[in-house]
């Protein structure tokens, strides 16, 4: 059993269980009794806490990261002061970016877009705080119930040695690492935003940029490898989206996004319009390759011909050298008359000024033979069948959407990739009974039929409170667009009446086994007493009270005599 179970620090936060463990700390879930909350407490490991310069650290930056405050961020509540060395931090009900991932599979563009949003949010806050993460990764991004994220693990991720050697234990962060973090360069904010592009890829594509048999092997495709683009591993992912997060993974930090703001300002106009042209391609982000085979230049001298005189014995023919010149001047002339009379016959033929800018026609609702025929197209664009979409709106065979939208304008790219339609869209009714309402109503949202929802509370003594009980239509019916769900959501056990038993002298969990039973919520305040430590002293629901199931009570438990008083107060001196 871990030794630190049961232990307080502080005279404040009692340590209950062992929730997480990294690198360089543990992760465990507490009571502050202060406060009389539960937290979650990560204490560093005391391989790190023996390296003085490493404590000092520690507990400046923990310092300067506990002023951060913002939604998408784990709030910290406290620093230690003393061995050992600790951080308290708000505990989340909820799960790892990571797990939410293993669990899902490959994410869908829209909840991929919600997720990064409010991930750049929070390093956008940290960083105009001077905070640089340096460890983003899915492992480090929690998932809450109402489908929030908040960015957790700042100031460990910061105080990570800067020796940055490539162990097996760097395997987990090496995937996202930053090419600049693999050569060893010192990181800054654009590294966690490349950090962040690597999420965003993985939650599209189901699947890291780079693998490897050894940490090493994948920092050094992260330096010189260019990964497969969204688009090509699935077509479903739009073109705006993927050209955001390539942009965040740029090998060349200074083709990257400069700032968290600037992405998330690219985030904000493909949230208002997913066909948006962004003014930059996938190409303007590769490095320039400088990198020639080496080639032996041989020396060479300018040498200046000499003109050859005339030997003294050799005659001078200067009727042969005036017929040669004048030769030359004649080709000369005739040659520059052919360019003029080229210029003059060739002016006639020129063609206006070649149109650059092309206005993208409506397709939606021809076929491919009819868009191909359309005269807007002919000649202009290219038109890109990219597979098929259900449709409540368009026949079958009918074009459904299109990229670029209608209206756009286009200077390089002239290629209409569209989606033909099969049909009425129908998907069979998921099974959520049992799971919460927001996680199900997500996996519902996730079949793409805009379903409406109908919610109505009930009791249930076997249905956790906010769950799924029951669906109309039932598990397997076929559901169509539009169609409205009728779902049963648990309000938890009927409650019922108890009278309450007196727990005075109980042992503290003798005394909380016996409250739990009869259905209230146990609440536990510990105080110095003369009473035999552990034992219940006080209870804030007097005995034989009647009181519904789910009331709150507050069990005072002893802690024993005060240490801070000497047990010779009010003793006579002669009698001590």
């Amino acid at each position: 059993m871990d030794q630190m179970i049961g232990r307080m620090l502080d005279n404040r936060y009692e340590l209950l269980e062992l929730i997480g463990s990294g690198g360089m700390a543990m992760v465990y879930k507490a009571k502050c009794h202060r406060l009389n909350r539960l937290v979650a407490v990560k204490v560093l490991k005391s391989d790190f806490a023996s390296d003085a310069d490493f404590r000092r650290r520690f507990y400046d930056e923990s310092q300067a990261i506990a002023m951060l405050s913002h939604p998408n961020i784990v709030s910290v509540y406290d620093v230690s002061r003393s061995s050992p060395e600790y951080i308290v931090m708000e505990l989340i009900d909820g799960i790892t970016l990571k797990q939410y991932m293993e669990r899902r599979g490959r994410l869908s563009w829209r909840e991929s877009l919600h997720f990064i949003t409010q991930i750049m949010k929070g390093l956008s806050h940290a960083h105009s705080r001077g905070i640089v993460h340096r460890d983003i990764k899915p492992q480090n991004i929690m998932v809450l119930r109402d489908g929030s994220v908040k960015v957790t693990d700042f100031g460990i991720a910061c105080l990570s040695n800067s020796a940055n050697t490539m162990t097996q234990e760097a395997l987990g962060s090496v995937h996202y690492i930053s090419p600049e973090q693999a050569k060893g360069n010192r990181p800054d904010a654009r590294s966690d935003i490349y950090s962040a592009g690597v999420v965003l890829y993985e939650m599209l594509t189901g699947r890291l940029p780079f693998e490897g048999d050894s940490a090493v092997s994948v920092a050094i495709q992260h330096l010189s490898s260019v990964p497969l683009s969204p688009r090509e591993i699935d077509p479903d992912v739009p073109e705006a989206l993927e050209k955001i997060c390539m942009k965040a993974m740029a090998s060349d930090i200074d083709r990257r996004y400069p700032t968290a703001d600037a992405m998330l300002a690219d985030l904000e106009e493909f949230r208002k319009n997913p066909d948006v042209d962004l003014d930059f391609s996938i190409e303007d982000l590769r490095r320039p390759d400088t990198d020639e085979p080496t080639q032996y230049i041989p020396a060479v001298q300018a040498v200046t011909p000499k003109r050859e005189e005339p030997q003294e014995d050799e005659p001078v023919d200067e009727k042969k050298t005036q017929k040669m010149l004048l030769l030359a001047g004649g080709i000369a002339l005739a040659a520059v008359i052919v360019f003029a009379l080229w210029n003059v016959i060739m002016g006639s033929f020129r063609k206006e000024p070649v149109q650059t800018e092309f206005t993208v026609p409506n397709l939606l609702g021809m076929t491919i033979e009819e868009a191909e025929a359309d005269e807007r197209v002919k000649g202009i664009f290219t038109i890109t069948e990219m597979g098929s979409r259900a449709s409540s709106e368009y026949a079958e065979g009918k074009i459904v959407e299109q990229t670029p939208a209608a209206d756009n304008v286009v200077r390089s790219n002239r290629e209409i990739q569209v989606f033909v339609s099969t049909g009425e869209k129908t998907e069979p009714m998921q099974s959520v009974t049992g799971l919460e309402w927001r996680s199900a109503k997500i996996i519902l949202d996730d079949l793409g039929l805009d379903l409406q929802y109908n919610w109505k509370d009930e009791y249930s003594d076997s249905i956790t409170s906010g769950c799924v009980i029951r669906t109309e239509p039932a598990k397997g019916e076929m559901l169509r667009q539009g169609d409205v769900l009728l779902l049963y959501r648990s309000k938890g056990p009927e409650p019922k009446p108890v009278t309450v038993i007196s727990f005075l002298t109980y042992e503290q969990t003798t005394a909380v086994e016996e409250a739990e039973t009869l259905g209230l919520k146990v609440t536990v305040k510990h105080v110095y007493s003369d009473a035999l430590a552990g034992t219940v002293v006080e209870q804030s629901i007097a005995q034989d009270t009647v009181v519904t199931t789910g009331a709150e009570i507050v069990l005072t438990v002893s802690d024993g005599p005060d240490p801070s008083v000497s047990s010779t107060e009010g003793i006579p001196p002669e009698a001590a």
